[in-house]
């Protein structure tokens, strides 16, 4: 098949991202579903990432005549065709080999941004070379300024154009279910872990050819490719040192657009103007850090009363269908992004999985304007809703 007969084939037998990621749950490990799909604790928040979008109801507009949904948008100074793009993710290579070039390769051919992360399996050398400018790249704030500084380097040196600094990562979460699964780095060869392998063959095979998963950006500072050593760097060396002053210096280092991610308070965000970063990012981690926080569609309205479109506002946890993408959009996020969706698509249906995923959002986007009455995403603001 070509490309377009096999989009038609995903867009005929796979028409919702909960059906991507039933494919992808059968194709894949135990522990990398787990680890893909878990949150941490009781997994309250994870849950209510998504059902806390079901209380926004709108009130659409009728009789407007035909028209066709516009969702080209431009954030940053960069033009891009949908006001969606792919979250970091880290570990990827556990759910698919090669995920990182995959996305990066959808992300370069559908004119949306596709975020590297620090603790991703590839590296951003390798990923420049497939993402063109669309890639963005999110920063795990590493304790000794000499990696920092290299690492900002590096990803700007391979192309890539807006920064992320997650700030919602104080310490490791505990993230039980992933525990319960097996996961460990390096993984433990059990028999539980061998007969997972022989489950899941394909995962297995294409495994096998690409290597075991390893923390490739990362190793590079460690001088070891052992995955047991890199992992205890990364849990040494990277997070717990992030404040409002680390943030100052790297928007010195960075030429370009710096957006701190994680934001869930209003007085987090009017601190982020005042130290001058480029943009806000509304996010609760998809869930996996802290169980006690609130929402991030819920936290969403406060940090947009609080911004006042100073600086763009992006925003992910919980988005599954377009229409999660247009009441996001609604309450005031310029930019929408999401991660577990994508890494399913590749996970699920190979290396056009994200194209599929990119197209479910934004053909469910199109329709639910439409169906709104809404011609761009600024009729989308002015749309009326209530929640309930």
């Amino acid at each position: 098949m070509n490309y377009e007969q096999k989009m038609q084939y995903f867009a005929n037998q796979y028409p919702r991202v909960s059906d991507v990621a039933y494919k992808a749950k059968q194709r894949i490990p135990k522990v990398s579903w787990e680890y893909l799909d878990s949150g941490t604790g009781a997994e309250q928040l994870l849950h209510g990432n998504k059902s806390s979008f079901s209380n926004l109801k709108f009130k659409p507009r009728f009789c407007k005549g035909p028209f066709d949904a516009d969702i080209s948008t431009t954030i940053f100074g960069r033009p891009y065709d949908a006001p969606i793009g792919m979250a970091p993710v880290g570990l990827t290579g556990l759910m698919w080999p090669k995920v990182e070039q995959y996305l990066a390769s959808t992300a370069k051919r559908l004119n949306i941004p596709f975020c590297l992360s620090t603790v991703a399996t590839e590296t951003p050398e390798v990923v420049g070379s497939h993402v063109g400018n669309m890639g963005w790249f999110q920063l795990y704030p590493p304790k000794d300024n000499s990696v920092r500084d290299s690492l900002l380097k590096r990803a700007q040196d391979a192309g890539f154009t807006t920064l992320i600094i997650t700030a919602d990562v104080p310490m490791a979460s505990r993230r039980e279910r992933s525990k319960k699964a097996g996961l460990s780095i390096p993984p433990k060869i059990s028999a539980k872990l061998i007969w997972d392998g022989i489950t899941h063959p394909k995962w297995t095979w294409e495994t096998l050819k690409h290597g075991i998963p390893r923390l490739r950006t990362v190793e590079y500072y460690t001088n070891n490719s052992s995955m047991k050593f890199t992992s205890g760097f990364v849990g040494n060396r990277l997070g717990g040192s992030l404040d409002w002053d680390y943030c100052k210096a790297v928007k010195q280092l960075w030429n370009g657009p710096v957006v701190i991610k994680g934001i869930l308070h209003p007085e987090d965000a009017r601190i982020a103007l005042d130290v001058g970063l480029d943009g806000i990012y509304v996010s609760n981690h998809g869930g996996r850090q802290f169980d006690g926080a609130l929402t991030a569609i819920e936290a969403l309205p406060d940090i947009v009363e609080v911004v006042k479109g100073k600086v763009p506002i992006l925003f992910d946890s919980g988005i599954r269908t377009g229409l999660d993408v247009m009441k996001a959009l609604y309450l005031g996020a310029d930019f929408v992004l999401a991660g577990r969706p994508f890494v399913q698509g590749v996970a699920g249906l190979g290396p056009l999985g994200g194209d599929h995923i990119a197209n479910i959002l934004t053909d469910d986007l199109k329709n639910n304007m439409v169906q709104l009455g809404a011609k761009n995403l600024k009729e989308i603001r002015e749309a009326e809703a209530v929640w309930k």
